[in-house]
């Protein structure tokens, strides 16, 4: 591959913004990628910094979605054990408390799995 903006001479590596090649005369390095010298710099900064942010966030996605896991499956396991524990007493409305706390068991579940891609 040869350079966008000169095409006799050899890329070394490509912009981040455009992805055209680029020589060592065309390429500038911002945050240790490279971006088109004197056109695409700005935006190849707010690419990395929006990189970083999402990184950030992720983890904080990954930590919310660990505390849901913990808080339904408590609530889901004090729910199925009430409603287990009251059933001669309460009847249907003791299956009730124990499809709640199924349903809150699932929800834990789902929230644990979907934390989990946030690695």
């Amino acid at each position: 591959m040869n350079c966008f903006y000169h095409s006799a001479v050899p890329a070394i590596g490509l912009c981040k913004h455009c992805q055209r090649g680029l020589c060592p005369e065309c390429a500038a390095v911002v945050d240790d990628v490279l971006a088109c010298q004197n056109r695409h710099e700005d935006e190849v900064h707010k690419l990395e910094v929006l990189t970083a942010r999402n990184i950030l966030q992720s983890e904080r996605v990954r930590s919310v979605y660990m505390k849901n896991f913990s808080f339904y499956g408590l609530v889901g396991i004090a729910f199925v054990g009430f409603g287990w524990w009251q059933l001669d007493w309460l009847g249907l409305q003791a299956l009730l408390f124990m499809a709640l706390g199924v349903f809150l068991l699932y929800a834990a579940i789902a929230n644990y799995l979907e934390g989990r891609k946030y690695k």
